[in-house]
């Protein structure tokens, strides 16, 4: 019987929310006007993450607006009206997080395809061709991420940008060091000459022998980085729990001075415990 008493708010909670996104969605296709603003909005993020845009500042601040809205409805149906509105605060913050991951992703997507870059430019020069008609070419060899960048430095090469010029602006967009070498090794070879082909597929064989080094190591860490996240993650997946069994139980919390000052200290260790964490996992480049 106790059971079935617990199990009730908690069904009853899943099922508002399966009900509230279906409202949602159908919210959104009634309203036309809503779902182009919607689209709109989110098309900057996608296009961040596809091609590493970076986003005016008016599409910044649709994509802040949308992050207020966003966490403002999760506040008030997980924790209840009163600290949503606190959490609505880091809606803008949360935003530009979303955005600087997505850019991340790319820039790191870009660099893990340096080593088919090199490969493409050398069969290029291989084929007889020079350093700027073999960057040319190199696009129509990659895909993602690396083809958006080889089209953006095609364009400026087309657009009569000198070679160290086209070079410096991808070096200045993707701030990797991977790249400055790839971009080292095709100047110099307009200084001192040399085999440039051979050059760029040893410089493409020893980055992907690199990769396969980190992708092992990030393999082997995975049981223990997977085990300290979910330590650090067990009290707030703690109090959720606690609040779908007990509704208002986290806003009883926060509304009690001590306890909020308690909850605030706890949040900061955490916080700190997963910083910790990622640091510690982290596996350098070079």
């Amino acid at each position: 019987m106790s059971d079935g008493i617990l199990g009730t708010p908690v069904l009853l909670a899943a099922a508002a929310g399966g009900m509230a996104a279906v409202a949602v969605r159908d919210a959104i296709v009634a309203s036309p006007a809503l779902g182009r603003w919607l689209a709109a909005t989110m098309e900057p993020l996608r296009r961040a993450g596809r091609e590493g845009y970076a986003p005016t500042e008016a599409e910044r601040r649709r994509l802040a607006a949308l992050g207020t809205v966003a966490l403002l409805v999760a506040g008030f149906m997980v924790v209840g009206p009163g600290p949503a509105p606190f959490l609505a605060l880091a809606g803008p913050a949360a935003a530009a997080w979303a955005l600087g991951r997505r850019r991340a992703r790319y820039r790191l997507a870009v660099d893990r395809g340096i080593p088919q870059i090199a490969t493409a430019v050398a069969d290029a020069l291989a084929g007889g061709r020079s350093v700027r008609a073999a960057l040319a070419s190199a696009a129509s060899s990659v895909e993602g991420p690396a083809a958006a960048e080889l089209a953006r430095l095609r364009a400026d090469l087309e657009l009569g940008a000198s070679t160290a010029d086209a070079l410096g602006a991808l070096q200045s967009r993707l701030r990797a060091t991977r790249v400055d070498s790839f971009a080292a090794a095709l100047l110099s070879q307009q200084l001192g000459g040399g085999d440039l082909a051979g050059l760029l597929r040893r410089f493409a064989a020893s980055a992907a022998e690199r990769d396969r080094v980190a992708a092992d190591a990030h393999l082997a860490t995975a049981q223990a980085r997977f085990t300290g996240l979910l330590v650090v993650a067990m009290p707030t997946g703690a109090a959720l729990f606690a609040e779908l069994i007990q509704p208002g139980f986290v806003g009883r919390l926060l509304g009690n001075g001590a306890s909020f000052a308690l909850l605030a200290v706890a949040a900061a260790f955490q916080a700190c415990g997963f910083a910790a964490i990622r640091r510690l996992s982290r596996i350098e480049d070079g």
